[in-house]
């Protein structure tokens, strides 16, 4: 993953480089210095942020059916 694609999948979500920051425990000026060449952004960040794109979509979910579920 190149820095363009993260911060354009970063809005798309949502997220912006701070709350990723936040959410991972990462510094934010370590989220800031990755660069495509010499400080890359780690492999785990593409399928971390795939996850946090599923889990959101499941907590909306899960958060439109409960009044129904209580009935």
């Amino acid at each position: 993953m190149v820095k363009e694609e993260f911060d354009k999948t970063l809005k798309n979500i949502g997220l912006d480089r701070k709350a990723f920051a936040e959410l991972t425990n990462i510094s934010y000026n370590t989220v800031n210095n990755w660069n495509d060449n010499k400080k890359p952004i780690p492999n785990w960040v593409e399928s971390w942020l795939s996850n946090y794109k599923k889990s959101t979509i499941l907590d909306n979910i899960i958060n439109d059916l409960t009044p129904y579920l209580k009935e």
